[in-house]
């Protein structure tokens, strides 16, 4: 069996590297958002300093968002899910391996990416830090629970202004806890609670949300 998920996870990451508009285009909207935050407000190094860790995990929540819109659509069309849902492998896993490697390539760049955002914008390399083990822990949260905002509304017409309003509200925690990560880190804090508190989330979401996920899938693929 895990030569079997493997090969499930293996397969994903070749195809998401393949169809490169899935994860090149989450990434250059990161970066959009990102630098259009100056502009619209000011280039004060102090306020930038204060304000752009928020921009940054707004700019990665969307960011999630977009990538995970049609994490289903082409395992539905070309009857991949089907052969999922019949085969001897729990669906469970499968849909976890699926979405670990949905999260190594579509967000682990954008963590990546964080520290040389955060030195264009005057952040401390320890906020940097801390905002990037914040992304760490809080990304796989968006990503699960993206996707089952996605298989709620899979094969209904206009899916992405759905998927928002289902999502977005119970991101909220992950939001306001991984910004005030970083918050503590400039007030020279210990961030040990805010992290604990995400790493706690995270955990939930991989042990529940796949699940969830694997169940309201088989549902839907029933009707």
């Amino acid at each position: 069996m895990l030569r079997a998920v493997w090969f499930v996870f293996y397969t994903e990451i070749i195809l998401l590297l393949r169809r490169s508009h899935e994860w090149l285009y989450p990434l250059g909207f990161f970066v959009i958002v990102i630098s259009l935050f100056p502009l619209a407000f000011t280039p004060d190094p102090v306020f930038l300093q204060k304000y752009v860790p928020g921009c940054i995990w707004i700019a990665a929540l969307l960011a999630s968002l977009l990538s995970i819109e049609n994490v289903f659509v082409t395992d539905t069309e070309d009857g991949h899910l089907e052969q999922w849902l019949f085969g001897e492998i729990p669906l469970t896993i499968l849909m976890l391996a699926k979405l670990c490697a949905q999260w190594l390539i579509t967000q682990l760049p954008l963590i990546i990416l964080t520290p040389i955002l955060g030195a264009l914008f005057h952040l401390p390399w320890s906020s940097s830090v801390a905002l990037c083990l914040g992304l760490l822990l809080g990304t796989p949260i968006l990503i699960l629970t993206g996707s089952l905002g996605v298989a709620l509304t899979l094969g209904l017409r206009q899916q992405g202004v759905l998927l928002g309003l289902l999502v977005l509200p119970l991101l909220t925690p992950v939001l306001i806890f991984g910004v005030n990560i970083v918050q503590q880190a400039q007030a020279g804090l210990s961030i040990t609670a805010p992290l604990a508190f995400l790493a706690g989330l995270s955990t939930m979401a991989l042990t529940l949300l796949p699940w969830a996920i694997a169940a309201t899938v088989r549902v839907s693929m029933d009707d």
